[in-house]
């Protein structure tokens, strides 16, 4: 049956922004940060992503990478061929999507614009962001193809197209163009088209069970027409799913479900259907749809294999096949008829193709592919017409045809079953996620009321959850009553279960161990830590590293030259036997020069693979970042790989880098007649607006002076900045401001307060006396740092803070020397205790009293010899050089900024992450180094071997048929040799450092 199709109004809707989880760092603008760092040296750009179906090598995605270049006002074009992506940056002034789309469609390929997942609590859009599938690609050249027809969709801003996952992202104005328009262009461009999810809040799409007659989708129709705020709907009775188009301002997803569920009083059975589920399950059909053609092929050829090379021998069958019927012998008859339903029928995609290629400009794998099995196919046929008239019956090669296509086939399953184990840490990140949750309603007093099941996908923040002990947190969010331990090893690598407690942050995913807990969401959707985590995976699958351009470059030559020289072939044997350069006994029985070229000839064309190329360095990029994922690293992309792998100096910073970051008060000194408390109370009050850890840590240490408690109570209180703990017991601050590099400055009870360094002081005109002086220095070389006090223009005291080492710092700064990396530290403390600190990390090479501008230029002045420089860290401060280093890598529980500015994100928070990071990297580049190795050297040595070069000398001759096995087994070779990847362990630091443990 078709899909239905109600249409009622459709308006633009606002949404509101979901709330801030503070303390929860970790990618939390991911959102807006993917665009803003592509766009960062591109100002007044934009960015679009297209899903492209058809490519099949490196030469498809470089037909369309060059495609979109040449249309004027595009900018940036890259083309990933295992994920079937497409991303371009261009001028919106000058080129609209619809002409970017229209340079991909020119090429001869599908697209399809693609948008992110859906959040509750996103932020209002016109612009959506849509992810679609798209069949049908076969290498990189189709990416690029459909790259194109996407970018030259009028209202289509950017898309992105990655072949391993045949998924395309296309970024799109929902008030230009629909999603619909989206597919109708990719399907027309003889790709196939499917809707994945997109960022428009307006939409769900739903599965219904229940539903068995005509009566029954009459009954579904007509409670969603009687339904407010439902604008638009589908159902695919075939599929089962219901699209619905509805105005959240009137009627929210959760309301929606309940609504149907409830006027169908039951009957109907509703869940979410979740985007990377179904994603999974196209993949798995695309499998199964492979296996079947090859299975089919295999089953005819068969028959045609044992006509020509067992029935022979067995004269009963021969003589039955011998039998003349009309102008040919029943063989032939049987031969023709088999052939000819694996040439068109099953091998028709490799007609549609190539046709493809070739009508837009490009040639791919499927070119090739066509054209050895059409010169095989239709020389047989010519030879019986051409026996059937003169008498004189030449050989007929329809099993090399019927073989060359089954192995290809082959190939492609395989290739597919290969594909899919690279995007393994996607599908392990969505299992972590709950199917259902459990929400508790309360009345307007608080009391729970009710509990019940829900679709995990249909939380709202401000939701309050029910978790039970050993099930998994569905989202985000702040615990509202309970206490419990909780496994985040999943998400931070942290195998150590952590405490939680009322007004305890929490992360969906994670599995509640013992007590239960209530928890209020916070983020949900694509706002949560765990979407955030598969989107910078995903975004980085997608990514080129720069050695991948060479193998662009090939695979855009490739098919033309193999084509000339399969020609040369050709005219080589066959004017060397018109002209008697070899002799005749080597002709094959029945057999002239002519046959006995074109055999050769078919077999250069089929045996040659560009796919092998172009699948070198994605499928291996692919592995690595899912690879990093699971070991707490996450890898922004191959250009990252690349120059993490080359990295000769790792700059760390000192403060919450190569230290804990918690900073605490081992010394208050007062050199005046003031009550130790009261100066306390007057230090606390400056420093209570401070960001800086040693600002915090004073905070804390005087109010576990003035209440006597425990400093580690009310800690999530005291990172929250809670008012209780910050007010009704300091002082009245007013003129502050924070001095970077010095310390702070403020104003109590009309007089000035200072709180800093010495360079504070000294700008000030602030004295400080000698003993001062002598007190500081003792704290410095005791790696400590020494605070000093003014109040009213006079040196009041000193506070000394330590922030310990974290307990891996030294093994992980001599691990890195022994792998050949200098680990270098900057700081802004004073240059005594910077010394200290890094006498007891083992850093010889030390820059202190550096402003937080200055870090970047610590960065430049180690790259002025061309090394690649690695900066790591993890505050605000530190984003500059970050962004300055060739390799930022981030501490994952630091700043947005910091992680923003970042190539590699440390999740655990952990240094020993650093000398993975490097580790991966450079493992990764030998892998990709031995894939074009693998590659090159197998056409090298292939391709004479298929074209007769040996056979004069050694007697080698490779049929037609062998040639398309060695073809198929080639790419698969190589995606097999990155999944190695797969068995990567993280290094150990005793075998770094050659340590014995006994």
């Amino acid at each position: 049956m078709a899909p239905s199709m109600r249409d009622l109004q459709l308006t633009a809707v606002n949404g509101a922004a979901a709330d801030d989880m503070e303390d929860i760092r970790l990618l939390d603008s991911y959102e807006d940060r993917t665009e803003e760092n592509l766009l960062r040296n591109e100002e007044g750009m934009n960015r679009i992503q297209v899903r492209i179906t058809g490519m099949t090598c490196a030469a498809c995605s470089t037909s369309v990478e060059g495609a979109l270049m040449a249309v004027n006002g595009v900018v940036k074009a890259s083309v990933a061929l295992l994920q079937n992506k497409a991303d371009v940056v261009f001028d919106p002034n000058s080129v609209k999507h619809e002409d970017i789309k229209n340079a991909i469609e020119d090429a001869g390929f599908e697209a399809e614009i693609l948008t992110k997942p859906c959040s509750s609590g996103s932020k209002p859009h016109k612009i959506q962001l849509g992810q679609f599938t798209i069949g049908g690609m076969t290498c990189a050249a189709c990416v690029n193809s459909v790259e194109g027809i996407l970018r030259d969709l009028h209202g289509v801003k950017r898309a992105v197209v990655a072949l391993a996952t045949a998924l395309g992202e296309v970024e799109y104005d929902s008030t230009v163009i629909s999603k619909d328009d989206i597919i109708n262009a990719i399907e027309a461009a003889g790709f196939e088209g499917s809707f994945v999810q997109s960022s428009e809040q307006d939409k769900i799409v739903l599965g219904v069970t229940g539903v068995f007659y005509q009566l029954d989708v009459q009954f579904l129709e007509g409670i969603l027409i009687n339904l407010k705020g439902v604008r638009q709907f589908r159902f695919d009775r075939t599929s089962g799913e219901l699209e619905v188009l509805f105005d959240p301002e009137v009627v929210s997803s959760r309301s929606l479900v309940d609504g149907i569920e409830g006027g169908s009083n039951g009957k109907f059975k509703l869940h979410v259907m979740n985007p990377y589920a179904r994603m999974t399950s196209r993949n798995i059909e695309e499998a199964s749809n492979m296996f079947r053609q090859f299975s089919s092929s295999l089953f005819l050829s068969i028959p045609v294999f044992f006509i020509r090379v067992i029935c022979p021998h067995i004269p009963l069958l021969d003589a039955l096949l011998l039998w003349r019927c009309g102008p040919f012998l029943m063989g032939d008859w049987l031969k023709w008829a088999l052939v000819s339903v694996v040439q068109f029928v099953i091998g028709k995609r490799f007609y549609i193709a190539a046709g493809r290629a070739l009508r837009n400009g490009s040639t791919n794998m499927d070119v090739l592919v066509a054209l050895g099995t059409s010169a095989s196919y239709f020389y047989s046929v010519g030879a019986l017409l051409y026996g059937a008239v003169t008498g004189f019956w030449s050989p007929t090669y329809f099993e090399t045809s019927a073989m060359l296509i089954t192995f290809v086939l082959l190939g492609k399953y395989l290739e597919c079953l290969a594909k899919g184990k690279t995007s393994d840490a996607i599908k392990k990140l969505v299992e972590l996620t709950p199917a259902t949750a459990l929400l508790v309603v309360k009345d307007k007093g608080g009391k729970c009321i009710e509990e019940r099941e829900i679709d995990a996908l249909l939380i709202q923040p401000g939701d309050t959850l029910k978790v039970l002990p050993g099930t998994k947190l569905p989202a985000d969010g702040v615990v509202v009553w309970g206490t419990s331990y909780v496994n985040e090893s999943m998400v931070t690598g942290e195998s150590v279960p952590v405490s939680k407690e009322i007004n305890s942050l929490v992360i969906g995913g994670t599995i509640n161990l013992h007590g239960a807990l209530q928890i209020q969401a916070t983020k949900v959707g694509s706002d949560a830590v765990l979407s955030q985590i598969i989107s910078l995976v995903e975004t980085a699958q997608m990514s080129k590293a720069p050695i991948q351009k060479f193998a662009d470059y090939v695979a855009s030559i490739f098919v033309p030259t193999v084509v000339a020289m399969s020609l040369l072939t050709l005219l080589g044997w066959y004017i060397g036997g018109v002209i008697g350069a070899y002799p005749e006994e080597w002709l094959p029985e029945n057999s002239n020069y002519f046959v006995f070229a074109l055999m050769f000839s078919i077999s250069v064309v089929v045996i040659a693979c560009p796919c092998a190329l172009g699948l070198a360095t994605p499928t291996a990029v692919m592995v690595a970042t899912g690879v990093g994922a699971n070991n707490g690293v996450l890898i922004k992309g191959g250009d990252a790989l690349e120059r993490g792998q080359q990295v000769k100096y790792v700059v760390f910073d000192k403060t919450g880098t190569l230290t804990q970051g918690k900073a605490t008060v081992t010394t208050a000194k007062v050199f005046v007649r003031m009550d130790r408390g009261e100066f306390l109370m007057l230090v606390a009050s400056a420093e209570a607006s401070s960001e800086h850890p040693l600002g915090r840590a004073i905070v804390e240490y005087a109010r576990h002076f003035h209440f006597f408690d425990d400093p580690s109570v009310n800690q999530n209180a005291t990172n929250h900045k809670t008012e209780s703990t910050v007010s009704g017991w300091l002082h009245d601050v007013s003129n502050f401001s924070a001095l970077p590099g010095r310390g702070v400055q403020c104003s109590i009870n009309g007089k000035g307060v200072l709180v800093g360094n010495r360079k504070l002081m000294t700008e000030s005109g602030i004295t400080i006396p000698t003993h001062v002086e002598n007190f500081v220095v003792e704290l410095e070389e005791s790696a400590e740092t020494g605070i000093l006090v003014a109040y009213d223009n006079n040196l009041i005291g000193v506070l000394g803070v330590a922030d310990p080492l974290k307990r891996e710092a030294v093994v992980v700064v001599e691990g890195l020397v022994k792998m050949g990396v200098r680990p270098v530290m900057v700081t802004g403390d004073n240059w005594r205790t910077a010394r200290a600190v890094a006498k007891e990390v083992g850093i010889q090479d030390v820059r202190a009293e550096v402003m937080p501008a200055g870090k970047a230029d610590v960065i430049r002045s180690f790259q002025k010899d061309g090394s690649v420089v690695a900066m790591v860290g993890d505050g605000i401060n530190d984003s500059p050089a970050l962004a300055a280093a060739d390799v930022g890598m981030a501490i994952g529980a630091g700043t947005d900024i910091a992680i923003e500015a970042a190539d590699y994100v440390l999740m655990r928070s952990n240094l020993e992450d650093v000398i993975t990071a490097i580790d991966i990297s450079r493992k990764t580049f030998h892998r990709i180094r031995l894939n074009y190795v693998f590659a090159m050297a197998y056409n090298v040595i292939a391709i004479p071997v298929a074209a007769g070069v040996f056979f004069p000398s050694l007697g080698i001759i490779l049929p037609p048929w062998a040639a398309g096995a060695c073809m198929a087994l080639s790419s698969v070779s190589v995606v097999c040799s990155s999944l190695l990847l797969r068995r990567y362990k993280k290094p150990r630091l005793t075998t770094i450092l050659e340590i014995t443990v006994e």
